[in-house]
């Protein structure tokens, strides 16, 4: 039973993660930066935090925090980033790219997965599977099924690195960030009844 609800969690997760907002988070932050460590020890901590939310309080969760709240502050934070990341496309390929300290860029992936991902499918997925199977097998199997995803988002985006211009990639980054941001102003638009 204990594998049964690791491997399921795992199989799920994985299905439901592969291309979502919170890999390409991964991938776009990673090909950012030089160091790709801590965007993916981020980006778990914050997978592992939410698995562990979800499995202890199940479907509920979503109800603890106003989703308006979530997609605003997700909005926000997003449309940040974004714009941040097309101010800095028009620098020099040459030029060193400024750098948050690893401990920064830990921090920063962990509050973009957090908010990105409060509430979200894999989220609800696994309060679900924790109504059917144990709660720790379930949280360790979704946890590791985010893990995968989001260690194959950091090694896609340091990949692209190789590939295309520093400049470009900003401009790439930037606009990702800022259709993220109008996908969480368009969730909150239908929620509140604004559509």
């Amino acid at each position: 039973m204990w594998w049964e609800a690791v491997g399921g969690a795992f199989t799920l997760i994985v299905m439901a993660e592969i291309g979502d907002k919170s890999q390409l988070v991964c991938m776009a932050l990673a090909a950012r930066h030089k160091r790709p460590l801590p965007v993916f020890v981020g980006a778990v901590a914050a997978f592992a935090i939410l698995n562990a939310l979800a499995a202890a309080f199940g479907a509920a969760l979503s109800a603890w925090l106003p989703q308006a709240w979530v997609l605003g502050a997700m909005a926000l934070l997003f449309f940040a980033f974004g714009v941040h990341a097309l101010r800095q496309g028009g620098e020099d390929d040459d030029e060193e790219s400024p750098q948050i300290s690893g401990h920064g860029l830990a921090a920063t992936a962990f509050l973009m997965i957090f908010l990105a991902e409060l509430g979200d499918k894999t989220q609800v997925s696994v309060g679900a599977l924790a109504g059917l199977y144990p709660a720790l097998p379930v949280w360790v199997g979704g946890t590791l099924a985010l893990a995968f995803t989001s260690g194959l988002g950091v090694i896609a985006g340091k990949a692209l690195l190789k590939r295309i211009s520093l400049d470009l990639l900003h401009r790439i980054s930037g606009g990702l960030f800022l259709v993220l941001a109008g996908l969480a102003v368009w969730r909150l638009s239908a929620l509140q009844g604004w559509l």
